[in-house]
């Protein structure tokens, strides 16, 4: 029997229900204390099979309170499927408003699956469903949007008009509005509607501290985000570092500590900006210098022989031989050779040094840790310039040579002076910077300015 009421409830046969209920009365008393999976009114509801609905109800009202094995009534199947006539039968059985295995009730099911027929009758049974949360806090408005269900989202939006907009500035587990879940969907005709909404507030802040037009902002930009700033801009947003956040009614002490917490904020990101731009500076130059040294390494001024020659044509040594691979400047000037490949080496091991250090992962956050890769940096500099003046010297003819020491000479004299200017400068700041720190030189107004000592160790090794 129970059997052929599974069947009749797949065919909505309303006639075969009425035999079977007439030859065993009580089948759907037996079907409400069983625990079966799904009962013959989850079947029909949906399906939509109206007749046989409300024969069920007639008999077994009980019946729309009964949940399946994913925690749905027969409502939340009729509401997914969009039987707005079968919807409005089982809200008038009173079966209950629960919350399936989803954390979502019915209303919650047709605002995902845009069901608008459904929408409106639930919200005519009964207005207060639509405050109704998901076990993450959203309302039946999150979700519409969420889903970027336009014409649902009127439905609710024409309920809240009325209201005083608690349930259209509801947060969800995140503290986002269905504002802010417009905007990270970037859904532009529901944002349009929304800013139409009395009581909208469209600074509202999330969790994160962001407000609609912050979250517009930091999303991944597209063709649509000028219309939507606009329209934002138009309804009156803002970004939350522009609003007034603190209450003329705080107390003093209170706003000492948020303004200390807040430069406190400030410092330690300023020096986290520091660093990480030097660290950048450090990796582009010292992979250039270990680049230019290891290629100088290899072709040395120059080149190097291309074949062997160790005895003449008649087989007798050569006063000169020399090997295939060879450098040739070893040969005819081995001592500017071999200090050009000191300087050389010190060149690409210095700059090797740096590259091994910043990608070591090791946690050298310090400032003096950057000061001494600066001054390893220092080094490789002042060593490729000797390679190349070096370099200059090998490759130019006996001719030039008076000339060419004379320019290198004074090259090289500026370049010292260079080094001198910068290390002195250096000195300086961290005379001063030790000075103001053991109080034998007063401090200006720095407190005001909001600027420390740790500042100050900053500039000395910028």
């Amino acid at each position: 029997m129970e059997k052929k009421l599974s069947e009749a409830a797949l065919q909505g046969d309303a006639t075969v229900l009425h035999q079977i209920l007439t030859q065993d009365p009580l089948i759907l008393d037996r079907i409400i204390v069983s625990c079966l999976s799904e009962t013959p009114l989850h079947t029909a509801a949906a399906l939509g099979h109206l007749p046989f609905v409300n024969l069920l109800l007639s008999r077994a009202p009980a019946l729309a309170a009964e949940l399946d094995s994913r925690g749905c009534s027969p409502l939340h199947l009729a509401a997914a499927k969009g039987h707005a006539d079968v919807v409005r039968e089982l809200a008038a059985a009173d079966s209950g408003f629960v919350r399936n295995a989803d954390g979502r009730n019915p209303l919650h099911v047709a605002a995902a699956k845009g069901r608008v027929a459904v929408l409106a009758e639930m919200v005519r049974v009964n207005p207060e469903w639509i405050q109704a949360l998901t076990d993450r806090d959203e309302t039946g408005l999150h979700l519409c949007v969420k889903w970027n269900r336009t014409d649902a989202v009127r439905v609710l939006g024409e309920e809240m008009r009325s209201r005083n907009g608690d349930v259209l500035n509801w947060k969800d587990c995140e503290g986002n509005t269905a504002l802010h879940i417009a905007i990270t969907h970037k859904h532009l005709q529901i944002i349009e509607y929304l800013v139409t909404l009395n009581g909208l507030q469209v600074n509202a802040l999330n969790k994160s501290g962001l407000t609609a037009l912050d979250v517009l902002g930091q999303s991944p930009r597209g063709l649509r985000d000028m219309e939507i700033e606009h329209l934002l801009r138009k309804a009156g947003a803002s970004n939350a570092k522009d609003l007034h956040l603190i209450s003329n009614d705080w107390a003093p002490a209170t706003m000492k500590k948020t303004n200390t917490r807040a430069l406190s904020t400030k410092k330690t990101k300023k020096s986290a900006d520091w660093l990480g731009r030097k660290r950048s500076s450090l990796m582009v130059v010292a992979s250039l210098i270990a680049t230019v040294a290891f290629q100088a390494g290899l072709t040395p001024p120059g080149g190097v022989w291309q074949d062997d020659y160790v005895i003449d044509e008649d087989g007798n040594a050569v006063a000169d031989p020399h090997s295939v691979g060879h450098a040739v400047m070893a040969y005819k000037q081995p001592k500017e050779y071999g200090i050009f490949m000191i300087c050389n080496t010190v060149a690409f091991l210095s700059s090797l040094s740096i590259i091994l250090i910043l990608v070591s992962g090791l946690p050298l956050t310090k400032r003096r840790w950057m000061w001494v890769q600066m001054v390893i940096m220092w080094i490789a500099i002042t060593a490729l310039e000797a390679t190349y003046f070096i370099t200059l010297t090998g490759m130019s003819p006996d001719g030039v040579g008076s000339m060419l020491r004379e320019v290198t000479e004074k090259s090289v004299l500026a370049w010292m002076t260079v080094m001198a200017v910068v290390f002195m400068g250096n000195v300086v700041r961290l005379n001063l910077w030790v000075l103001r720190k053991y109080g034998w030189i007063k401090e200006k107004k720095r407190r005001s300015e909001g600027v420390d000592d740790d500042d100050d160790q900053e500039d000395v090794f910028d």
